[in-house]
Order: C-alpha cells, then sequence, then structure tokens
C-alpha cells in the first residue's frame, strides 16, 4: 500500500477524532483574556492563501523545515499534496492559538528532527538531499525497542519515534482538515446537500 492510502485510511479510520477539536482547547481559548483570530473563530482561510503571508508562530527556519517534513510525509502525487495544501500555514495558525505547553511540545518535536540530521549528517533537516531527508524520516518512524538480550530488561522505545508521530499526525490532521483534504476523502466540495431531515420515529420508540 502506497504511503497515500496508507494516510487516507488511517484518516478515515479516526476521522471523528482527528478532525474535531478538543473540549478542553476549545473552554481553555473562551477562557483566555486575550483571543487570536484562530481562536475567535475568524476564518483565516484567505489569510493563509495571501502571497505576503507571514508565520505567526514558527521562526523561518522552523517554517522551512515543516514546509520539507510535510512534503515528504505527504507528497503531491495524481492529486496535490501537504505543501499546495499550505499545511505549514495551517498549522502554524493553530500553534498560535495553543498552549504554551502545545507548542513546546511541538517545537520539540521539530527539534528532534533537526538534531537527529545534524549528529547524523551535519546539515540541518532541510538542507539535506532528498535522500538523505527520506533516509531520516524512515528510521524515525519504526519504533526501535532493546533487544530484551543479556538482561535488558529495562529496554525502552525510541523518542525519536513519539516525536514523529507527533509530527505526522499534526500533518495529516492539518491535511485532511484543508479542502484539498477533504476531496481526497471523498468531499464533492458542496457544503450542502438539501435539507436534513429530522427523526421520524414518534418520542419513546428510537432505537
Amino acid at each position: 500500500m502506497k504511503r497515500r492510502e496508507m494516510l487516507r485510511a488511517s484518516v478515515l479510520a479516526g476521522a471523528a477524532a482527528a478532525l474535531r477539536p478538543s473540549l478542553a482547547t476549545a473552554q481553555s481559548a473562551a477562557q483566555a483574556s486575550e483571543l487570536t483570530p484562530a481562536q475567535s473563530g475568524v476564518d483565516g482561510s484567505k489569510d493563509l492563501a495571501a502571497p505576503g503571508w507571514k508565520p505567526l508562530f514558527l521562526d523561518e527556519h522552523q517554517n522551512e523545515t515543516l514546509i520539507v517534513l510535510s512534503d515528504l510525509i505527504i507528497p503531491a502525487t495524481d492529486t496535490p499534496g501537504a505543501k499546495e495544501a499550505l499545511v505549514n500555514r495551517y498549522i502554524d495558525l493553530v500553534l498560535a492559538a495553543e498552549t504554551h505547553e502545545t507548542q513546546r511540545a511541538f517545537l520539540n518535536s521539530l527539534g528532534y528532527v533537526d538534531g537527529e540530521s545534524m549528529r547524523r549528517s551535519k546539515a540541518a533537516f532541510r538542507y539535506l538531499s532528498r535522500e538523505d531527508q527520506d533516509i531520516l524520516l524512515h528510521a524515525l518512524a519504526y519504533p526501535r525497542f532493546g533487544s530484551g538480550w543479556a538482561g535488558d530488561t529495562n529496554a525502552v522505545a525510541d523518542p525519536g519515534h513519539s516525536h514523529f508521530e507527533a509530527l505526522k499526525g499534526r500533518i495529516m490532521t492539518a491535511y485532511y482538515s484543508s479542502q484539498i483534504g477533504e476531496k481526497e476523502l471523498g468531499w464533492d466540495g458542496a457544503f450542502a446537500h438539501g435539507p436534513y431531515q429530522g427523526c421520524e420515529h414518534p418520542e419513546g420508540e428510537h432505537k
């Protein structure tokens, strides 16, 4: 199964959870004294596509790294990929409205990829060749555990896998929240398909 098909299948399996913001996040946003446009429910789609767009939260290096990473995880095939869906801009907008803890966790994961890139290749991730970028992500994509040999009873999972999964989850959610991603899931572009019919069962006879 191709990478795009695997991602689409995983999103379809957990779409309700992946695409619905948590109640806790919504409540904390409503209680904030100074709300960002994203927290206030402003439609930022036009701003995200503006030629002069600037990130609200990420710095230039972090934003460029995210563009490269998202393009590797969901590349363009016969349909547009994460780069065309402006996934980096959506993630930046959402992160600007997140808690400091969530922001820090994302930057830690993004920084981990850069750190591994520096350790292995002496260059930041965005500057590696496409082949070397793929090799690094492949190493992070699969969890590595201790062998269990020679009394290795305290083996723990490779932390790189957790960081990769966190980044992949963000990218997938952003992509499949976009119009491009929703069309990948089968949306035909119509926001309504006729009137919604209410329940026709008599009261007390619902099954």
